[in-house]
């Protein structure tokens, strides 16, 4: 049986069809062409808002899937309320994701810090905030990944593997 990927774009625009998805389609890109097992993957757009973002991710969360990643929503405008809506479904934080996604995008923009990027645990539901382009998503997903695979395995989620060339997926050797 394959894992199972929620992709969940946050963004008025986006979910009024006045632009494009480039976050979810970069976080969908990023995740077929790292994951060696198989994996499907589902996508949703919705608008910004904290109780947007807690209860599709309540729904998700209820569906089973193993990961969810958010893409948008981070920032401090007034709208982006991501993170506030993850708060309120997350049963345990892993506030290590949000600080090494931050620390890796610093090297490449001074506006990281700007960032509110987080992720936890609901159920057996591993959920990550990554930022809404492209590019950023990469650069995030590139500095934790190698630890998401041993989560799920803790959390009791779908088991995930990914091509050592491009991410080398960290699980503790058995004694």
């Amino acid at each position: 049986m394959s894992a199972r990927a929620a992709i969940v774009t946050v963004s008025d625009r986006a979910s009024r069809g006045e632009y494009e998805d480039k976050g979810g389609t970069g976080c969908e890109d990023w995740l077929r062409g790292v994951v060696t097992t198989p994996l499907t993957i589902t996508r949703h757009i919705i608008p910004d808002g904290r109780e947007s973002v807690a209860a599709t991710l309540r729904q998700l969360v209820s569906e089973g899937a193993d990961l969810i990643l958010v893409t948008g929503g981070t920032g401090p405008a007034r709208r982006d309320e991501t993170p506030e809506g993850c708060a309120d479904v997350f049963e345990k934080e892993l506030a290590g994701f949000g600080e090494e996604m931050r620390r890796a995008s610093l090297l490449e923009v001074p506006t990281a810090i700007l960032s509110r990027q987080s992720a936890g645990i609901a159920g057996k539901s591993l959920i990550i905030t990554v930022p809404g382009k492209p590019s950023a998503i990469a650069t995030c997903l590139n500095a934790v990944f190698a630890a998401v695979p041993y989560c799920l395995d803790l959390i009791g989620a779908g088991f995930i593997d990914t091509d050592p060339a491009k991410i080398k997926a960290f699980r503790p050797k058995a004694k």
